[in-house]
């Protein structure tokens, strides 16, 4: 009998068996793919990013080199090299995981896990023991019922990141990470994007001027986009496929050669068993656990994309590095430690460009929850450096409590903010003030400097440079 059973081997389940080893502990990991590294590094996050920057690059050079005095003749893609390049990332970087199981002495098993006691997991035909079970199953994309996945016309997210060619136009149902994403690489390989969204602007669950201002960013790429517009049903023939939809109650068609349907993802607990222990789902399909992250079965613990937390304040983002902070923090608690995780400092990230992040409250949950706040912002075409980089689109918005000028929230589009909002992260876990971060000497010139000018704007209204 092994001290921890862990089922799903993406950055939840890796790192609570490297953390869980680290602590002693004796650790099998069982995963169903063949490769170690979950969603993310397979299907998600590293291929997606390996992309994304691929994408980028020949954007840059057909459309902003010039400006550099950079000329380029012959430009072209090469987009089977772009999509071997893709997998070597993610190959790399999955044997990389391989790695690190063997340097901890971590179990690995690869096959289908069923739960069949408190204590017992059987994969495939062979039961295995275990003193506690921890579930990091992570997600899968949610299908619509209107437009079902097929795989050829009808895409999900992980046959969008290995299609065999450009298509000459998209549909992407969902203005959402994953939607805006997908939809920034193909438009910058000159793919036709159209984004349908259902909502009234994209990347919702952020703060709107984020979403505003990436609306006004991809315009410049040549994506139409759709908001407040209902897809009711889809047809395909071997060539393309028709999108219908309702648009301020108008009947509307849409028509591309492929749709990617990217309106979130479901929790993967099918085939777990947990409900023949007794594990209630919720109406999502989620676990339901504890803030020590148990479920109703003791020895069976559950973190990720799977679980809802919501009865003690656990936000429900499906994030990876969400994932592996509570897996640290899950098998800490088992080793009985005291560890400590703030949701509200989680950050957020979108990666197209100009990059998207944020941090804390938005000023629609401040205003909802009766929250007194000021807000400074700071626009990226008043920084030294962003003009020198030609990336002066965006901003850098900071809101703190209007009494205490405790920060709240941060919230930046532009360039290079998916790193920057690490600074802003370790703010607001020191519960700073907006003047603490405007005291900060920020290195000139850097994008850094935006977030100082945006906390002066916020504290006292005196930013230097606007």
């Amino acid at each position: 009998m092994v001290d921890l059973l862990i089922i799903g081997a993406g950055p939840g389940g890796y790192v609570a068996a490297i953390r869980a080893a680290q602590l002693g502990m004796t650790v099998t990991l069982v995963e169903k793919r063949k490769t170690l590294g979950g969603t993310c590094l397979n299907v998600g996050c590293i291929p997606s990013k390996a992309l994304l920057d691929s994408s980028e690059h020949y954007h840059q050079a057909a459309s902003k080199f010039s400006v550099h005095g950079i000329s380029v003749k012959e430009l072209g893609i090469d987009f089977k090299q772009m999509m071997a390049r893709k997998q070597d990332v993610v190959n790399s970087t999955v044997s990389g995981i391989d790695y690190l199981m063997n340097k901890h002495g971590i179990t690995v098993m690869h096959g289908s896990a069923t739960i069949v006691g408190p204590n017992q997991v059987c994969v495939d035909t062979q039961t295995l023991e275990a003193k506690r079970i921890l579930i990091a199953t992570g997600s899968e994309p949610t299908p619509l019922p209107s437009v079902p996945f097929d795989g050829k016309r009808i895409l999900s997210s992980t046959e969008a990141l290995s299609l065999p060619k450009i298509p000459k136009t998209m549909i992407v149902i969902g203005g959402g990470v994953i939607g805006v994403e997908l939809a920034s690489v193909y438009a910058r390989l000159g793919t036709e994007v159209t984004i349908v969204e259902y909502a009234s602007g994209l990347i919702s669950a952020m703060d709107v001027d984020l979403g505003r201002a990436l609306q006004k960013s991809l315009k410049k790429l040549g994506i139409q986009i759709h908001t407040r517009t209902e897809v009711t049903g889809c047809s395909v023939t071997k060539t393309n496929a028709t999108l219908t939809a309702k648009k301020n109650n108008a009947d509307v068609d849409f028509k591309a050669e492929v749709v990617l349907v990217a309106v979130g993802r479901r929790a993967y607990t099918e085939s777990l068993g947990v409900s023949e222990l007794g594990i209630a789902l919720d109406a999502r399909g989620r676990i339901p656990v504890t803030a020590a992250y148990q479920t109703t079965v003791p020895s069976i613990y559950a973190i990720g994309d799977v679980i809802s937390g919501e009865p003690w304040g656990h936000k429900a983002y499906m994030l990876a590095h969400q994932a592996s902070e509570e897996a640290v923090i899950c098998v800490e608690m088992m080793a009985g430690q005291q560890p400590h995780l703030d949701y509200n400092c989680i950050p957020g990230v979108v990666y197209t460009w100009p990059e998207v992040a944020a941090v804390g409250k938005t000023e629609a949950e401040l205003t909802a929850a009766n929250v007194p706040y000021r807000s400074g912002k700071f626009p990226f075409k008043a920084s030294g450096r962003a003009r020198a980089a030609e990336e002066s689109d965006g901003f850098i918005k900071v809101l703190s409590h209007a009494e205490t000028d405790e920060v709240l929230g941060i919230h930046m589009i532009g360039p290079r903010v998916a790193d920057l909002i690490h600074s802003a992260v370790t703010a607001m876990e020191y519960r700073a003030s907006a003047e603490d971060i405007a005291r900060l000497c920020a290195p000139h010139p850097t994008f850094s400097e935006a977030l100082k000018e945006a906390s002066l704007d916020a504290t006292e209204h005196r930013p230097i440079h606007i």
